[in-house]
């Protein structure tokens, strides 16, 4: 597994001084593969992309026969990324029920879903737990089209007490598009995406599967929370949530598509399993106001430090 630090068209875009910057390290074990080299190629105008407010079950089987019938669903109505809620692979319970699964099991999962990828050619953003030597995340699993694991991130903010938390930030491309991701807790704290962006992701995944709807309390924080993420930032933001179940167990649905200006392009109901869609113009993702932290004020370099720990994966 190889990674490298910011690429010269991306200093140029954020206009961040290449001394600031380091060159590329050793990675950490358990760090994705690339999928491809490095290539000089445009991203996309366009991004074509599905928000799948899915419901999973206790039975991994069912769950990715479900996953792998909307990843052809969506692949026929050309959706190029598919994104689906935060453990949505296993469903997500109970601290033992999630501590069952295997290696064996999670990595089969994985393989199925790879496979499904390559045959619908289309990007996939799944939750699932990951099983790393002793270690055990809540991950979300990149998959490009060609079956490939593009990135594997871990959920750094836990809410939960069964995981390890993960310990990195990233930017991988879908079709040359700078993007990044976060799981559920991770949207309180805003620096985790304020990095990747400052690192030049001009999109932002969300996965979660947060409090169910007898905490009403929380779900007008959770919409602003992450209105907040996109407009502060200057970027797209899709997120696929899980929805609630009849007797108000699970989470409260409101997956949403979110416009880099704060607004909502989409946001599906309480209840449904439902599939967001929109066409994003990526030329109005700038990032621009997370760049002027680094141009403006006293912490420009105290900012430049933190571009150094993210991962750019080619």
């Amino acid at each position: 597994m190889w990674f490298r630090r910011i690429g010269i068209a991306l200093l140029v875009s954020l206009a961040v001084p290449l001394s600031s910057l380091c060159p590329g390290e050793t990675p950490s074990p358990g760090s994705p593969q690339p999928a491809t080299k490095a290539t000089t190629a445009a991203p996309a105008a366009t991004l074509r992309v599905a928000a799948v407010q899915m419901r999973s079950s206790r039975k991994l089987e069912e769950n990715l026969d479900t996953t792998k019938k909307y990843l052809a669903s969506c692949a026929r109505k050309g959706i190029r990324v598919a994104v689906f809620p935060e453990c949505s692979v296993t469903g997500y319970f109970d601290n033992s029920y999630m501590k069952s699964f295997t290696t064996e099991q999670l990595a089969e999962a994985e393989h199925q879903l790879a496979e499904a990828c390559r045959v619908n050619k289309i990007y996939a953003i799944v939750g699932m737990p990951h099983r790393d030597g002793d270690k055990l995340y809540n991950s979300a699993i990149v998959l490009n089209p060609e079956g490939k694991v593009v990135e594997r991130y871990h959920k750094i903010q836990l809410a939960e007490s069964w995981p390890d938390w993960g310990d990195h930030l990233s930017v991988f491309k879908v079709d040359g598009v700078p993007c990044s991701i976060i799981i559920c807790h991770d949207e309180r704290y805003p620096e985790l995406v304020r990095l990747p962006v400052l690192a030049g992701a001009r999109l932002v995944f969300y996965i979660s599967h947060e409090s169910g709807i007898k905490q009403e309390a929380k779900i007008n924080p959770y919409r602003a929370q992450i209105q907040a993420r996109a407009v502060e930032n200057s970027v797209y933001i899709v997120q696929a949530n899980a929805p609630a179940n009849a007797d108000t167990t699970g989470s409260h649905g409101q997956s949403r598509i979110i416009a880099p200006d704060g607004n909502l392009v989409q946001e599906a109901t309480l209840f449904g399993e439902e599939v967001l869609t929109a066409t994003l113009d990526l030329s109005k993702a700038t990032g621009g106001l997370a760049r002027r932290s680094i141009s403006r004020g006293p912490l420009g370099n105290w900012w430049q430090e933190g571009i150094k720990r993210v991962r750019i994966l080619d």
